[in-house]
């Protein structure tokens, strides 16, 4: 089968087939429900006031360093704009296998990539997960079906850009470096801009399977949204803490290269995915990284005596092809890197 979702819609599925069960794990952090993450105010980050502006780069600098998650809101993307998108990515899913199959790429980094679980040749488990991966910039690849999926695309990803440009100027002031610090040493307008889009169907036995285990992304930041159903857990403390998103906000998290560039000063952050039996999950990432060939290490100016380099250089493309041909083990792949 190609997809969960064909999986699920070819028969009146009552139980989870092995292949997709997951054993528990006693050793589990504990759920936390209390927690959330910090929210931040998009509006004052890019105010005229300088001390609105200070304050809030303060902000964002602690919710990157403390939690490497936080939910973005007044961040200027229209809401019209966020659900067409999210109607358009349930339209490409609703296609038949036969039309999804186009897009399946024969190579992990392919620019246009549709399929199932993480990496089916790795992984020993299939996960409860369905998805498009397009390259969408320096130059935009989307599927040309189902009919204004491109369009759509190209304009929320654009937005989705800019948005991260802006969020990546406040970081690097709260390093204590200029604006255009991170912009300039990861060549980021020439950066690469990954969109995923995962669809997570209604599961009969959710506790059974898992969507996405225990992992990091790659890249400098990911732009999340999703529809009403949450499942999206991060790890703070030691603990599990299931993030319920504000209406029309984002939610971003720092990346590997992040944590790299900045030699461990910013963390990027273990979380999983949940499924449920209420109905099927979409969200959709946008995750912004240097160029493909760039080769990414600790930068100079966050490096000394009393804080060595942690990490040896590694082209990104090299990075990615590290993490997306071994399985998703819980760890980061970070790991893999470090000195």
């Amino acid at each position: 089968m190609f997809s969960v979702k064909g999986l699920v819609e070819s028969n009146d599925l009552r139980s989870v087939p092995s292949n997709y069960i997951w054993s528990t794990n006693p050793e589990d952090p504990i759920l936390h429900e209390t927690e959330n993450v910090p929210t931040i105010d998009f509006s004052q980050l890019i105010s005229s006031n300088p001390c609105e502006q200070s304050m809030a780069v303060q902000k964002l600098g602690d919710a990157c360093r403390d939690w490497g998650f936080f939910m973005l809101i007044n961040h200027g993307m229209p809401e019209t704009l966020r659900r067409e998108f999210l109607r358009s990515s349930q339209n490409f899913f609703d296609m038949s296998e036969e039309e999804k199959k186009e897009y399946a790429g024969g190579n992990i980094c392919d620019p246009i990539n549709c399929g199932t679980s993480f990496n089916v040749t790795v992984d020993k488990k299939l996960f409860w997960r369905d998805y498009l991966k397009c390259l969408v910039h320096p130059q935009f690849q989307a599927p040309s079906k189902p009919l204004g999926f491109s369009e759509t695309s190209e304009e929320y990803v654009t937005k989705c850009r800019e948005i991260i440009q802006q969020l990546l100027k406040g970081i690097s002031k709260s390093l204590g470096q200029e604006e255009n610090f991170i912009h300039e040493r990861m060549n980021v307008e020439s950066g690469s801009q990954l969109l995923v889009i995962n669809f997570y169907p209604a599961c009969p036995n959710p506790e059974l399977v898992m969507g996405l285990p225990a992992h990091t992304d790659h890249g400098l930041l990911t732009l999340l949204t999703q529809n009403e159903l949450g499942g999206l857990q991060i790890q703070y403390n030691g603990q599990w803490i299931p993030v319920n998103p504000l209406p029309n906000s984002f939610l971003i998290n720092t990346g590997d290269h992040l944590e790299i560039l900045t030699n461990g000063k910013i963390k990027s952050v273990i979380h999983r995915v949940l499924v449920n039996n209420k109905g099927a999950r979409i969200s959709v990432a946008t995750a912004q990284g240097p160029p493909l060939e760039a080769v990414v290490s600790p930068a100079p100016e966050l490096v000394g005596d009393d804080n060595p380099a942690a990490y040896r250089a590694i082209t990104y493309r090299d990075y990615l092809t590290i993490q997306k041909s071994n399985e998703l083990d819980g760890k980061s792949c970070l790991d893999r890197i470090r000195i």
